[in-house]
C-alpha cells in the first residue's frame, strides 16, 4: 500500500487520492493534478505523466507545509462518475 501521508515541518499531511489529467493540446499533451494545481507536458502521454509525477514530487517534496496545505484545501477534488444508465 503507497504512503497517503508526508511529514513535514514536524506535522503530519493526510493526501487525497492523486490524479492525473492527460489532454492533447497541438503537439504536446498537457498533464495536471487537479488536487495539488500542479501542471507539466510532455511529448507523447507518457512522458506528460512522468513529468508530471515529478513535478508533484518536487512540490510534495520542496513546499513548505502551509502551502501543501493551502493548495490541497484550493484544489480541485476528484471523484468517479457513476451513471445510473449506460
Amino acid at each position: 500500500m503507497k504512503q497517503r501521508w508526508i511529514e513535514k515541518e514536524g506535522s503530519v499531511i493526510d493526501l487525497p487520492n492523486l490524479s492525473a489529467v492527460i489532454e492533447k493540446d497541438g503537439q504536446w499533451f498537457v498533464s495536471t493534478c487537479p488536487e495539488l494545481g500542479v501542471a507539466s507536458q510532455g511529448k507523447t502521454r507518457k512522458d506528460a505523466y512522468e513529468m508530471l509525477a515529478e513535478a508533484v514530487e518536487l512540490t510534495l517534496e520542496c513546499a513548505s507545509a502551509a502551502e501543501i496545505r493551502r493548495r490541497l484545501r484550493k484544489g480541485a477534488r476528484v471523484r468517479s462518475l457513476e451513471l445510473k444508465a449506460a
